[in-house]
């Protein structure tokens, strides 16, 4: 056996999760370094008008009390000299396949979770080094094309790779063995273990379980009485198991969807239809695009205090029609939402996807003579708009200044699903 092997298990795996170090704030500084290198930015869609949220923030920005998600106004409150940049989707894009690239060229087995995050099993990697060795050039390689910071976790599976990537920021690396679990992981509290969010954790500490130690050491048979099949998923993820494997295979689109925050808050209905057409306007096109239709329409609301409701509502018929998906986000709007309470997000998501062409459609009984010719119609509009840009053929309703209207462009604009072509993006 070689000096390599001996660093690589006789059964198991070899896991690196692969984070970049505020990402979009780190794209721009590699960009404009003259501009942005050691300064406290961030990055937000209203840069006029000081209003919105921050997406992220440099490091330098959350040494002086800045956070991701905070209002921008009480964030310049803070931090009078944040530098506040516009998004550019495109830019970002750009970076996430430069850094993709280089995780590609050690192993196939890559699976991209998000713009700026991704897995690799370097199991079979041995040609290139020892684990710690590839971890260490994919760092420096990354840091040196590409002008990145990131951090990495080296574990013998996912789980563990996550939670390692996140001990050490900016520019860590970490490696998190299974026999490191009790002593580095079962004093800290259940929240801190990947995968539990706040809700189950507040069940947990009404069962008196606080710690990864503690909720390693409950009776399973307890855990599954409360949580159902998620309580074996916590007792196996406590003792630091894991065995979801890479998935370098991309799946297609679980659903299609755009989300905005608004600069200030919206009340009026009129200003809040503006908002839902815009959204149902471009997620229908990219449906159209992608040649899929949709069965359930979604929305999502979030009030000023951060809290958020989703509706969904499942359709007779699949469409692909942006005024169906139009009409039905503001049905949903219109009975789930008290008139006059302030509104700060907006979204409309589809979901349940088929392709068009393998779908069954009714035709309706009463306007069928008018589908043929409404068909025709949209196909011509996405024409026009694919070879003159997404503003070519715009309705009167689309038009105002607020993010929405700007969801056409490309450059600012995001989605909801995280994927270097589509990404989680809420203030737009």
């Amino acid at each position: 056996m070689s000096d390599v092997d001996a660093h690589y298990p006789a059964r198991g795996r070899v896991i690196i999760h692969l984070d970049m170090n505020a990402f979009y704030c780190s794209v721009h500084e590699a960009e404009q370094p003259e501009y942005y290198r050691e300064i406290p930015t961030a990055v937000s869609g209203s840069v006029e008008m000081r209003k919105g949220i921050i997406v992220t923030c440099s490091y330098a920005a959350r040494a002086r009390g800045v956070k991701t998600g905070m209002n921008v106004a009480q964030a310049m409150r803070i931090c009078p000299e944040l530098v506040l940049i516009k998004p550019d989707f495109e830019l970002y894009r750009k970076y996430s396949r430069g850094f993709l690239s280089i995780a590609r060229q050690f192993t196939p087995m890559v699976e991209q979770v998000s713009i700026d995050e991704c897995y690799l099993d370097i199991t079979g990697s041995k040609l290139f080094g020892t684990p710690l060795d590839i971890a260490k050039k994919l760092q420096y390689r990354i840091a040196s094309e590409w002008s990145l910071p990131c951090s990495i976790g080296l574990a013998p599976n996912k789980l563990l790779a996550k939670m390692a990537s996140d001990m050490m920021k900016p520019n860590g690396l970490t490696v998190l063995r299974l026999r490191d679990v009790p002593s580095l992981l079962w004093d800290k509290p259940c929240g801190f273990l990947f995968g539990i969010g706040g809700k189950t954790e507040k069940k947990l500490l009404s069962l008196n379980i606080e710690t990864i130690g503690e909720l390693a050491a409950t009776n399973e048979a307890i855990l599954n009485k409360h949580f159902g099949v998620l309580g074996s998923w916590m007792k196996s993820a406590a003792h630091g198991i894991d065995h979801s494997p890479v998935n370098p295979i991309r799946e297609k689109n679980k659903s299609i969807g755009h989300t905005t925050t608004l600069p200030q808050d919206l009340t009026e209905k009129e200003d809040i239809y503006r908002v839902l057409l815009n959204l149902s306007d471009q997620t229908g096109r990219r449906l159209r695009r992608q040649k899929l239709v949709a069965a359930t329409v979604q929305i999502t609301i979030r009030r000023p205090d951060m809290s958020t409701i989703t509706r969904s509502h499942t359709l007779r018929v699949p469409t692909d029609d942006t005024g169906v998906i139009y009409h039905e986000s503001k049905r949903l709007y219109n009975r789930h939402w008290k008139q006059g309470e302030p509104i700060r997000l907006l979204g409309v998501a589809l979901q349940n996807l088929t392709s068009a062409e393998e779908t069954a459609l009714q035709l309706d009984l009463f306007h069928y003579e008018e589908q043929p010719r409404k068909e025709a119609l949209t196909r011509t509009m996405d024409a026009l708009r694919d070879r003159f840009g997404e503003d070519a053929v715009l309705t009167a309703g689309m038009l105002g200044d607020d993010p929405s209207a700007l969801i056409r462009n490309k450059r600012i604009r995001g989605t909801s699903l995280q994927r270097d072509d589509t990404l989680l993006y809420i203030d737009e």
